[in-house]
């Protein structure tokens, strides 16, 4: 074989990415992946699964709040999703005297159920392909920019013109990296109230070290209920609207799941980047995330510290602990594996086949430069893109100071640009949202984080993005200085600093040293970094265009090249299965209520157990929500998911509810850019013990009513005994 030949059977056999990944739009499984998905066992068409004109299964899955899944499962608009996905609505309505995240909350009637303002619940209406009116007098010979504008333009008319009722929404999405664009109709919900949900202990147990683990022993779920108007239409919270009824809700099976069943996951996963060149992963595992860890790492061990130590600031910072935890630990486990499965090796051989494939077929004027360039822009990027790390680290997520000073840096950009009734209606809003804010603040604990992250900020930031009055600090001395004489470090101070009009409030923040010092880091990064890193974003936005057009168009027809996510409704198929992440070590598929007495710790945060959950395994009183004797709280597949799966339903061969996603395994996290199907692992809450814990844990038998408990399995099993008592009885004639 010669070596084309060669690289060219590597382009087709890379270009598959790996048996079962995917993220795929549900409006177009017709042809490979319904094949694909009866030959891992599924039972339904893909007109059960999406339809326009009758009620399928995408009418039941719902986007929670922009950033989760969720899914209907009543006909009285019960709504199931992670417990970590309501945990800060959870917490909105906790005190330390009746403390819903400790012992749970349990609506015994529509009365009692808790109204969340601001939360929405999103539904898909129809999804349909509008890439020929979006790329509209789009030409090859126009610059990046000049192709941005009229997309843009050509999308507002888009999204203007499309049919769809006064109570609903067009929007439009890009896929395969600008190639193709699809308009998603959808109705959105605005009354969305807390119906149940366990304590943490049930709901977030193992926490944070059992987080993106397997095995695992987590009951993450918790309930909600959408109401309508009396028009089943969207409204905002009034005591007049009623529950609202889907067009259809899941019917949920009791017959749990054995290794190789088909799981389908349905939701809204929200980014990946599949198709990063090999110097952009070389790039994350070596450069950007570790200076994210290492900005984390500084942040999470302040803040343990004092939760651990003090019951207020533990409900205080529950969710935000959890928040910044959550990709700490998932970008170790990203690093490790793609860097265990040699993600950048395998892309590079992917790239060199490409290339034969280019030369072969005559396509170096369109395709050629392609990855030269590539290379060329990601090697420029680099620095900018560090400091670019930095910034949004240290001034937007884990410092609290320094990001609400960061919202009034942008309010003063407000009235400098757009006048002083801009700036008024947005300080406005402003104080709102802060006063919020600071019913979860400690200013002791922040000063410590401040002091931290500033002191890697001056140290780790190319010296060349610094701003001048952070070169050769004292990171001690200006945290002295910001936390005992700026004003942002309690709400009232803050909201006198604020009052007055645009030109008092600048000369009263001008002298402020917590919004000096935002202000310097601000103006550097905006001046020094920004600039050039959006000029080299935007053009190798352009060339992974260019790179995923010329897979789409030299990939075999029947190549596995499924759209990025972003945040848009997805299919994901597999099978139950266990795993082996190193050698000699093997994990089972499935666990059980006993790996949660051998984890308990009593009085641990983490690993603490409710005393009736001990009763209940100790009297192995479980319901019918057993087998064999044994409860299942978790299992696992091979199914394609990232963050937005979080609360998507996993469902059986028939379309039936069997668990709710929550996690990966900590070795497969790097599938948001490489999924390898040796490693990769999505982990689901059984549906069965979430009907234990609110059937004979928490005694909620009145929603248990709500829902349709089928058995699936026992059914086909009667059906077979059927035919085969058929069969023998016409042998016999």
């Amino acid at each position: 074989m010669t070596r084309l030949l060669q690289l060219c059977f590597l382009f087709l056999s890379f270009s598959l990415f790996g048996q079962q990944g995917g993220m795929w739009v549900p409006s177009l499984l017709e042809g490979m992946n319904e094949d694909e998905m009866k030959s891992l066992g599924m039972k339904m068409s893909v007109e059960d699964i999406y339809s326009v004109n009758q009620s399928s299964l995408k009418d039941a899955i719902v986007h929670f709040n922009g950033g989760c899944t969720s899914e209907m499962i009543s006909g009285q608009g019960l709504l199931l999703t992670n417990h970590h996905c309501g945990y800060s609505l959870i917490q909105s309505h906790s005190t330390l005297e009746n403390d819903y995240l400790e012992h749970g909350f349990w609506a015994g009637s529509l009365a009692e159920e808790l109204p969340n303002p601001g939360i929405t619940a999103t539904f898909i209406i129809r999804i349909e392909d509008v890439t020929d009116q979006i790329l509209e007098g789009v030409t090859p010979s126009m610059d990046e920019a000049a192709k941005k504008q009229l997309i843009e333009a050509n999308t507002a008319t888009v999204v203007r013109d499309s049919p769809k009722e006064s109570y609903q929404e067009n929007r439009v999405r890009a896929f395969y990296e600008g190639n193709q664009y699809m308009l998603f109709v959808v109705e959105t919900f605005k009354d969305i109230r807390l119906v149940g949900a366990p304590p943490s202990s049930i709901g977030k147990f193992g926490s944070d070290t059992d987080n993106w683990v397997w095995p695992r022993h987590t009951g993450d779920f918790a309930l909600f209920r959408i109401y309508a108007d009396k028009n089943n239409r969207p409204a905002e919270y009034s005591e007049d609207n009623v529950p609202y009824t889907p067009r259809h809700f899941l019917p949920i099976s009791l017959d749990g799941v054995a290794e190789d069943d088909f799981t389908l996951v349905f939701g809204f996963p929200g980014t990946t980047d599949e198709y990063l060149p090999s110097i952009a992963i070389d790039q994350l595992v070596e450069t950007l995330n570790p200076a994210r860890i290492a900005i984390r790492d500084a942040a999470l061990a302040i803040v343990d510290e004092y939760m651990r130590a003090d019951p207020e600031i533990k409900i205080q910072y529950a969710s935000k602990f959890a928040r910044i935890a959550n990709y700490w630990k998932k970008w170790r486990g990203e690093t490790l594996g793609l860097t265990k499965s040699d993600a950048a090796g395998v892309k590079r051989a992917q790239e060199q086949a490409l290339t034969a494939e280019i030369n072969r077929t005559g396509k170096q004027e369109e395709y050629g430069d392609l990855l030269p360039l590539m290379e060329q822009y990601y090697t420029e990027i680099e620095p900018y893109a560090l400091a670019r790390e930095y910034f949004l680290e240290t001034v937007l997520r884990n410092g609290e100071l320094l990001r609400t000073a960061f919202q009034v840096y942008q309010l003063m950009q407000v009235y400098e640009y757009r006048g002083a009734q801009a700036f008024s209606d947005r300080r406005d809003n402003l104080l709102k949202s802060f006063q919020s804010q600071f019913k979860n603040y400690n200013s002791t604990l922040d000063r410590e984080v401040f002091e931290a992250l500033i002191e890697l900020y001056s140290r780790e930031v190319p010296d060349r993005f610094l701003p001048a009055s952070m070169k050769n600090i004292d990171a001690a001395q200006w945290t002295k200085e910001v936390y005992n004489h700026s004003a942002f470090v309690d709400y009232e101070s803050l909201a006198q600093i604020l009052s007055g009009d645009g030109d008092a409030v600048a000369k009263k923040l001008n002298a402020d040293p917590g919004f000096q010092i935002t202000s310097d880091l601000a103006d550097a990064y905006f001046d020094k970094v920004a600039p050039t890193y959006d000029q080299l974003q935007l053009k190798i936005s352009g060339l992974e265009r260019d790179y995923m057009r010329a897979l789409l168009e030299l990939s075999p027809s029947d190549s596995r090249l499924f759209p990025n996510a972003n945040g848009t409704l997805r299919v994901t198929y597999g099978q139950v299965k266990g795993y082996s992440p190193a050698d000699a070590v093997y994990y089972e598929p499935v666990t059980h209520l006993e790996g949660v007495m051998e984890k308990y710790v009593p009085g641990d945060y983490e690993f603490d157990v409710p005393e009736k959950l001990i009763e209940l395994y100790e009297k192995k009183d479980y319901g019918p929500y057993a087998e064999d004797g044994k409860i299942a709280v978790n299992f696992i597949g091979t199914n394609h998911t990232t963050g937005g799966n979080s609360g998507s339903p996993a469902l059986d061969a028939h379309g039936n509810l069997i668990g709710i996603n929550f996690d990966r395994v900590w070795e497969g996290t790097m599938s948001d850019y490489y999924y390898d199907p040796a490693l990769s692992r999505n982990i689901m809450v059984d549906i069965r013990y979430v009907l234990f814990i609110m059937d004979k844990y928490a005694g909620a038998q009145h929603l248990i009513e709500e829902l349709t408990l089928v058995h699936p399995k026992q059914e086909t099993s009667k059906k077979r005994k059927k035919k085969k008592k058929k069969r023998k009885r016409r042998a016999k004639k």
